[in-house]
């Protein structure tokens, strides 16, 4: 298999007469030899093929495309230029060259987060972004190969659902441990150890020296950066994980069954990490007290990190413990998992606030800026026990839509208001619902609804494999057929059509 050609053609000379759907084959076969090479612990071959990758014209034009097409392409860096033009993309695809690359200082800005504090965002240039999209694609293959295999967070292919799936499986069992630590990482992303990245993350290490010491620029002056790695640039997540990827081997590892005077010795430590948000399960309190804790501490203080000690504790499973928006609580031998209760109350707060800065709106407005915002609050939660929940907040939303409603119209009678906003649709009364307009006579469906969390399906989530690697070729039909399963699961077909019994997956 030969990839010279993905680096040895200039490319064309318009944006619209690239291939991509090449571009991204001709990397998709750098990506598989690089996790070949990483996997057989050839590291010379690992960099031969990273420095193939990240000078091809293919990675350099999924870079561009990647960063002028995502959310981010509309917010520009310090030097507020943006990449919107084709002849612009074009010209950037040929400025992503390492040789004389100096990145430029970050631009700070803040986001408010749930409790109330500010979280501190570094903005790269867009070149800076291209660049590490580039990097990123040489990166990715071997933090998948060698990533933690219950670690779920920034990776391709994985997401929230496979983690809770994953804590009901280690929590549910009658045997299950009971004993459950809470782990939250101070400031993670901002206290990295530079000296620690730069001697293990198998990339280019003049790069990554660059881009860790580029600075930050707020309120028009330069700060210098001396630990951490920024949240907002492409690659921060993947660099993270492998900062903290080994702490579930080491674990593993420390607390492994053992056999004393003929008995087994189990203590039941199991990890599962999203982000840096982590639970460790344990047989006892003190053995996550006195011993699980000050190992993981250990860990992280090698790294620059250290555990908050507000939001790490140890709570037994009977009492219940919030973990990824849901909470998960045994009930005698039964587990339940629900979205908590402070998620569900964040999403009230949300839809109020849309209703009630859209009081003089008009209704089929109101239902366009709703019907994200519920669908995608449902989709996150329809894959655990949440249909009491989303009935409970279904009457929560028709309830304000009504003093919505009261409110336009002060002086009308209530049955005035139903007929107007709430009608009867395929069998089903009080929908809040709007005519389209303009309305054919021959349109089927001339409603624009509002969406009801109950009209969503519910089911179990199909939990990706602890071992599966997106970017190696014999996992191809696995995902293959995960895709054809999600696919048709939101059709609302029975999962039986998805997949065979006869799968592993079934």
């Amino acid at each position: 298999m030969n990839a010279k050609p993905a680096c040895a053609s200039p490319g064309p000379a318009h944006w619209q007469s690239i291939d991509f759907d090449q571009c991204a084959r001709q990397v998709r076969r750098l990506q598989a030899r690089i996790v070949k090479a990483s996997r057989e612990g050839k590291h010379g071959r690992v960099k031969a093929l990273q420095w193939m990758l990240t000078h091809s014209f293919s990675g350099q034009a999924l870079a561009v495309k990647r960063v002028t097409e995502n959310q981010g392409s509309k917010t520009s860096g310090v030097d507020r230029q943006l990449w919107r033009t084709p002849a612009a993309k074009v010209k950037a695809i040929h400025s992503l060259k390492r040789h004389g690359y100096r990145p430029q200082p970050l631009r700070r800005v803040y986001i408010p987060k749930a409790n109330g504090k500010k979280r501190p965002l570094g903005i790269p240039t867009m070149k800076d972004r291209a660049m590490q999209a580039l990097y990123l694609l040489a990166l990715e293959p071997i933090s998948e190969t060698h990533a933690d295999r219950h670690s779920y967070g920034f990776r391709p292919a994985r997401c929230t659902a496979d983690a809770i799936g994953h804590c009901f499986a280690l929590l549910s069992k009658k045997c299950s441990p009971q004993w459950v630590l809470e782990g939250d990482i101070k400031g993670c992303f901002d206290h990295i150890s530079h000296e620690w990245m730069q001697a293990n993350i198998p990339t280019d290490r003049r790069v990554l020296h660059r881009w860790l010491k580029s600075g930050v620029i707020e309120d028009r002056q330069l700060f210098p950066t001396e630990a951490g790695t920024p949240q907002g640039g492409i690659i921060s997540p993947t660099l993270a994980n492998m900062t903290l990827d080994g702490l579930e081997k080491l674990l593993k590892k420390t607390f492994a069954p053992k056999t004393v005077k003929g008995r087994t010795v189990c203590h039941m430590v199991n990890m599962v990490r999203y982000a840096d948000d982590f639970i460790i399960t344990g047989k006892s309190k003190e053995l996550l007290e006195h011993e699980v804790k000050p190992l993981v501490e250990q860990f992280l203080r090698d790294r620059g990190l250290e555990l908050s000690q507000e939001k790490t504790c140890i709570t037994h499973i009977s009492q219940g413990f919030d973990f990824l928006g849901q909470t998960l609580r045994k009930y005698g031998d039964k587990l339940l998992v629900r979205p908590s209760h402070k998620n569900v109350k964040a999403f009230l707060e949300k839809a109020r606030g849309i209703i009630e800065q859209n009081r003089s709106a008009r209704q089929a407005n109101l239902i366009a800026m709703l019907n994200p915002v519920i669908r995608g609050w449902a989709n996150y939660h329809r894959f655990v026990m949440s249909s009491r929940t989303f009935s409970k907040i279904d009457h929560r939303v028709w309830q304000k839509l009504w003093w919505w409603a009261k409110h336009r119209h002060s002086g009308k009678s209530r049955q005035w208001i139903k007929d107007r906003y709430f009608h009867r649709i395929h069998g089903r009364d009080w929908v809040f619902a709007a005519k389209k307009e303009p309305c054919s006579k021959t349109d089927k469906n001339p409603w624009t609804k509002l969406v009801t969390m109950t009209s969503i399906s519910c089911g179990p989530y199909p939990r990706i494999k602890t071992d599966a690697n997106p970017f190696d070729p014999a996992w191809n039909p696995y995902f293959e057929k995960r895709r054809l399963h999600k696919k048709i699961a939101t059709m609302g077909l029975p999962q039986s059509v998805v997949i065979p019994a006869s799968h592993p997956e079934a």
